[in-house]
């Protein structure tokens, strides 16, 4: 070679290097996931709603990859845990709303584990609704800081006594505290100030934002109600919440750019579970809503922005695509390591937002979750999805791509399909239903959570999770699954209304004038005596009509342990479970 050629190629190559040694090594990406609740694919103007107007999610629809074949589970409860862990909800435990079936398992990694691991500051704010007790809180499951509530809605069973989504109490990392403002607003609002401290230090965030709006019930400042007048007060109440929701994001939008993050920002928004309130109005097409198998039941808006990330243009994307997706997704765009003996049921969609492959590989999707009304899954009660087919609990097939409504079962015309879905589905049932009934347990006397607060919500097998319930006295009782972390003595306090109440055992509780509607009287009860039973314990006690609580006082031993309780009148009959127990270790 010249001599000259080579000392020239020489001095470009080791400009070269030394041009890349010197550049900074690209920023990891901020990431917002914004979950709102009950909100359909029907409920966004930019998919077709005649009614509703939501302008600022038009404009992230517009600016967004679209997932417009993208799936969660029909209820909320088991689509968050399936967002958080890349999990099956029937494989990481989190399947129902209530009936000690909200706990994800011990020892399966979170997104906030995985984020906190790769360096990032992780923070939740809003519904959570994974569990209310050690070792279940977002604080225990990775997140850094976390203003939430339990359960699943304002004015649950589980939430602070007379909530009304107006200057609320919220627990913050585990203690409850006084927020002013609309529940929406003021999640907004924490998410943003705590962003800017992240961003201000150098710290590249996390940010989950699951919402509990457009959930009932379904109060809302009334300006926002004002355009929807023309409409049914329902349906005014909950598209007033949305158009709260949009001016929210219109305002995140704002704040990003405003604090120079908005092009380093992945920024996705989706919704938990198909239509409810609005589905009379508009569906999109689609057959089913909220706790349905069909369509409209599972299927849900994602969008997915970022400017500075040079993914692909921004446009739909068909590939059949879940929730589940989404964890192994932003580990690779983040560039941040899974364990490795990380399991995930979803797959990574990198390639596909980046552009660099057109299509998924072949796949069947399994959605099945734990009813309300039959907390027990029974094997054959999922839907099977592949391509364009849907296989309904192994009797209905409908082929979406001639019948988007889901009009015509056509089982019998195609059992070729039919054989290969049924046969996907008994593999996947195979792996996840040995541990169906297997049920979390609370940690009782664990340093980390000095008194357990326990609700009616993590009853097993039984459903109360309503405000409603309780004010009704609803004649249920339940067995909470408990892990006692220390031999010790345990107090026991049992209460029919919760400690910030302050109401006699037996008595009613008068009606509440809330923010947007008035809360009905609570019921009184004839209860004479307090009955617990744990461990070797069978004890009653009781009742007095001016006590607000019976304490027992129990020795323990560590190890798992059920605890029931009832409330029982005079004669000795159960009138209902103690609703309210707050147990600790002396």
């Amino acid at each position: 070679m010249n001599p000259k050629l080579f000392l020239a190629a020489a001095l470009a190559l080791t400009l070269s290097c030394a041009s890349t040694e010197s550049r900074p090594a690209a920023r990891p990406p901020n990431v917002i996931l914004v979950l709102t609740d009950d909100q359909g694919y029907g409920d966004l103007s930019c998919h077709g709603n005649p009614v509703l107007k939501t302008p600022a999610l038009d404009r992230l629809h517009d600016e967004s990859i679209r997932l417009t074949d993208f799936h969660v589970a029909p209820m909320c409860t088991p689509t968050r845990g399936q967002i958080l862990t890349g999990r099956d909800a029937l494989a990481n435990g989190a399947m129902n709303v209530s009936s000690g079936r909200t706990l994800l398992r011990r020892g399966i990694p979170t997104m906030a584990d995985l984020f906190a691991a790769g360096g990032y500051r992780t923070g939740q704010f809003g519904k959570w609704h994974l569990g209310e007790n050690y070792p279940y809180r977002p604080h225990d499951r990775g997140f850094q800081e976390a203003v939430y509530f339990p359960s699943s809605h304002i004015s649950s069973a589980a939430d602070y006594w007379e909530n009304d989504y107006f200057d609320d109490h919220y627990r913050h990392n585990g203690e409850w505290q006084a927020y002013k403002g609309y529940c929406t607003d003021v999640f907004f609002r924490e998410a943003k100030a705590w962003m800017k401290g992240c961003a201000e230090r150098g710290q590249p965030f996390f940010t989950y934002l699951p919402l509990n709006a457009p959930h009932g019930p379904l109060w809302v400042p009334e300006k926002y109600r004002e355009p929807y007048k023309s409409q049914p007060r329902n349906i005014a109440s909950f598209f007033g919440m949305i158009a709260n929701i949009d001016e929210n994001m219109a305002a995140l939008d704002e704040f990003l750019a405003k604090n120079g993050l908005r092009d380093n920002t992945i920024l996705i928004f989706m919704t938990d579970n198909g239509g409810t309130v609005g589905v009379p109005v508009y569906n999109a097409g689609m057959r089913g809503k909220k706790i349905e198998l069909y369509e409209g039941g599972h299927r849900v808006p994602c969008f997915l922005r970022w400017p500075g990330g040079r993914l692909r243009a921004p446009g739909d994307v068909a590939e059949l695509t879940q929730c589940q997706d989404l964890l192994p997704t932003l580990l690779d765009l983040c560039g941040l390591a899974a364990p490795k003996d990380a399991t995930f049921d979803g797959t990574s969609l990198a390639k596909l937002l980046r552009g660099e492959v057109e299509r998924l590989q072949d796949r069947m999707l399994v959605t099945q979750f734990s009813r309300m009304d039959r907390p027990e899954p029974a094997k054959g009660d999922g839907a099977v999805l592949w391509q364009r087919w849907r296989l309904i609990q192994g009797k209905e097939l409908y082929d979406l791509r001639s019948d988007p409504a889901q009009k015509t079962n056509v089982l019998e015309q195609h059992p070729d399909v039919v054989a290969k879905m049924n046969a996907h589905y008994e593999a996947w049932w195979s792996r996840v239903g040995p541990r169906v009934n297997e049920f979390g347990k609370i940690s009782v006397g664990a340093d980390a959570e000095r008194t357990s607060h326990l609700s009616p919500c993590d009853w097993q097998d039984v459903f109360l999770d309503q405000g409603k319930q309780v004010l009704a006295g609803d004649p249920k009782s339940g067995p909470w699954n408990l892990q006692v972390e220390r031999d010790g003595n345990y107090e026991i306090e049992l209460r029919r209304w919760p400690a910030e109440a302050n109401a006699a055992i037996a008595s009613g509780v008068p009606a509440y004038q809330a923010a947007d509607a008035v809360l009905p009287a609570g019921k009184a009860l004839p209860i004479a005596k307090a009955r617990i039973r744990i461990a070797e314990v069978d004890d009653v006690r009781p009742v007095s009509p001016n006590d607000v609580s019976v304490v027992f006082s129990v020795p323990l031993k560590t190890g798992p342990a059920q605890l029931q309780t009832w409330f029982l009148d005079a004669e000795g009959k159960a009138l209902c479970g103690a609703y309210y127990v707050y147990l600790r270790r002396k």
